[in-house]
């Protein structure tokens, strides 16, 4: 009997244990699909549809569209990465599966935004020149490449989950906050972000709506950049405030003017 009823429990706390990582490997397996997409989707390669294709609308229709996608997803990324949100989450969703949780609503808001997208297709600027327009695709897909390695350089795993998950798997703790400055960070505050801007603006074919993602993600990153540091102060207090006076937030001014 004693070996019946304590087998009970520990049996469903393994079972809960690879149901919360199984969750966990799925939502970042579904994130990388959706990063991938969208890598094809703003570059316009490869994918079956981008952002200049899609179902047509009038203009002012199709502006309205866009911005209320945009603005979900801007909602959905920035509150559910608040703590105060995340206290009151994992009261619901089990903590070890809240980052997961979070990635995959992140995923799903921004596959909702290119489903339904509507293109505004009129060209701003098209470059024509070969070797231009090829320097231009280069630097695009740079700037997609420094969003990559800037999450490698912060613990790219613990960022979308999979850490935590497999911690929680191994029976071990969650791991505590480190206030680290790995080499990219040492140049600027945000080199992910600054890869998105880079990634999103430097393009070969601008068009109407490109701009408008462009434009409206900018503004998001902006003011999710206050958000970010107001917590990050909070958790790591005159750690993090010494750092800011040392560092530039997005561009890296202080690397050119040592050349």
């Amino acid at each position: 009997m004693t070996t019946t009823t304590n087998t009970g429990p520990r049996t469903r706390t393994a079972a809960s244990r690879l149901l919360v990582t199984g969750y966990g490997v799925c939502a970042y397996l579904i994130f990388l699909a959706v990063f991938l997409y969208a890598i094809g989707w703003v570059e316009r390669l490869v994918v079956p549809r981008n952002i200049d294709q899609g179902p047509r609308a009038p203009a002012g229709i199709a502006i309205v569209i866009d911005l209320a996608l945009l603005s979900l997803f801007a909602v959905q990324h920035s509150v559910m990465a608040r703590p105060w949100f995340k206290r009151r989450w994992t009261r619901i969703v089990p903590e070890p599966a809240e980052r997961s949780t979070y990635v995959l609503l992140a995923s799903v808001a921004l596959a909702l935004v290119m489903w339904q997208w509507r293109p505004l297709p009129h060209p701003i600027w098209d470059i024509d020149s070969s070797p231009l327009r090829t320097l231009l695709f280069a630097i695009s897909l740079a700037g997609f490449g420094l969003v990559l390695v800037s999450t490698f350089a912060i613990n790219h795993f613990d960022l979308f989950g999979l850490r935590q998950v497999i911690r929680n798997q191994r029976g071990q703790p969650p791991a505590a906050n480190a206030f680290r400055i790995p080499l990219l960070y040492r140049s600027v505050r945000h080199p992910l972000y600054l890869g998105f801007l880079v990634a999103f603006w430097v393009a070969p074919t601008m068009s109407v709506g490109h701009l408008l993602f462009a434009a409206v993600t900018t503004a998001y990153i902006l003011v999710a950049i206050r958000f970010e540091e107001h917590d990050l102060i909070a958790t790591f207090g005159e750690r993090y405030r010494s750092y800011r006076t040392r560092v530039p937030m997005i561009v890296p001014w202080k690397w050119f003017s040592r050349r």
